[in-house]
C-alpha cells in the first residue's frame, strides 16, 4: 500500500493488522505518534486530559471525572489537534516532494522536469517544484533567470514574486532579479501577469517591468544568448549590467562617480573577466582596475 494511504488510514483508525505492521515500519511513524501525543497534551487551563481529542485508531474514552467541564472547550481542543497534525502532514506529504535546484556565481545548469520539459538556469538562480503533485499542477517557483522548453500538456506556470507566466507548450525566458521582471518568448505563445498588467507574447516578443515602468520590444535570437555564455542588454541601466557581471564572475564591482542610470546596449562574454570589463567600460567611457581581492573599481575615464 502507498505510504500516504497508510498514514490516512492510520489517522482514521482503519488499519488492518498487516497494514499496522507496514505503518510501524515507516521511518516517520514515531514522528506522527509524537505529533498526536503533543496535540492531545495541549489543553486550556481547567480542562482535564480526559477531555482531549481521541487518538487515531482508538475510540474516545468516557470522561471519568465527576466534575463537568465546559463543553465549548472540547471543540477548540479538537481543532487545535487537527491544526497541529495538519501542519505536520503538510510538511511531510508536500514538502518532502518539493525539489529545489540552485546555481552559484558563474554557474549554469540544465534540469529535466517530470514531464520531460527542460529548464536551463543562469547564475545565482533558484527554482522549486512539487514533484509528487506534478501531474496535477505543472508549476515552477523561480528567483533569478531561467530558459524554459516546455513539453505540451496542461497549463505550465512559472511563478515569481514579480509576476507569473503561463503556457501550454513553448520556449521562453524569465528573469526576475531585484525590481526587474523580464519575459522573452522564443516559440509559441505565453501569457504574462504582473500586478495590474497582463500581456500575451508571441514568438519574438519581449515584456519588461523595471521599477514599475512597463516596456515591450522584439528579439530575433533563437535562444537567449546567456545559454551560449553571452550576456546581452538593450538600453538598460549600466548598474544592471554590472550586477549581472558580478553574478557571472566572483568579483565585487565598486562604482566611483559613475552615473548608474545611463543606458547600455551591448553585451559581454562569460569566462574572461578582462574582455567582459572592456566590453562594458570602453563604450561607456569608463576605466577599471582589478585588485587582488577580486574587487573591480570602475570610474569615468580621465581625458
Amino acid at each position: 500500500m502507498d505510504r500516504n494511504d497508510l498514514i490516512r488510514k492510520w489517522l482514521a483508525g482503519e488499519l488492518s493488522p498487516e497494514e499496522s505492521e507496514a505503518f510501524e515500519a515507516l521511518e516517520e511513524a514515531s514522528f506522527y505518534r509524537e505529533i498526536i501525543s503533543d496535540a492531545a497534551a495541549f489543553k486550556a487551563p481547567g480542562l482535564s486530559g480526559s477531555a482531549m481529542a481521541p487518538t487515531p485508531g482508538k475510540p474516545a474514552r468516557e470522561n471519568e471525572s465527576t466534575v463537568r467541564k465546559p463543553n465549548w472547550l472540547r471543540p477548540l481542543m479538537r481543532i487545535a489537534s487537527v491544526l497541529v497534525l495538519g501542519l505536520a502532514m503538510y510538511y511531510l506529504l508536500f514538502q518532502e516532494n518539493l525539489v529545489r535546484v540552485e546555481t552559484g556565481v558563474g554557474e549554469k545548469t540544465t534540469i529535466t522536469l517530470p514531464d520531460a520539459s527542460s529548464v536551463a538556469l543562469n547564475a545565482l538562480t533558484e527554482i522549486a517544484f512539487n514533484e509528487g503533485d506534478w501531474d496535477d499542477k505543472r508549476e515552477v517557483q523561480l528567483e533569478g533567470e531561467a530558459f524554459f522548453d516546455v513539453a505540451k500538456g496542461a497549463t505550465f506556470v512559472v511563478a515569481t514574486s514579480g509576476g507569473s507566466v503561463s503556457v501550454l507548450g513553448t520556449e521562453f525566458n524569465v528573469r526576475h532579479r531585484d525590481k526587474v521582471f523580464d519575459v522573452r518568448c522564443f516559440e509559441g505563445e505565453v501569457k504574462v501577469v504582473s500586478g495590474d498588467h497582463t500581456a500575451v507574447l508571441r514568438e519574438g516578443d519581449n515584456f519588461r517591468i523595471a521599477d514599475g515602468v512597463v516596456t515591450s520590444g522584439k528579439n530575433t535570437d533563437v535562444h537567449p544568448l546567456w545559454t551560449q555564455n553571452i550576456s546581452n542588454f538593450q538600453r538598460v541601466p549600466v548598474a544592471e549590467v554590472f550586477a549581472e557581471l558580478e553574478r557571472q564572475y566572483d568579483v565585487k564591482i565598486l562604482l566611483e562617480d559613475v552615473v548608474t542610470e545611463q543606458l547600455f546596449t551591448g553585451g559581454f562574454i562569460h569566462g574572461n573577466l578582462e574582455l567582459a570589463l572592456k566590453s562594458i567600460t570602453e563604450p561607456m567611457g569608463l576605466s577599471y582596475s582589478v585588485s587582488k581581492n577580486n574587487e573591480v573599481r570602475v570610474k569615468p575615464r580621465e581625458h
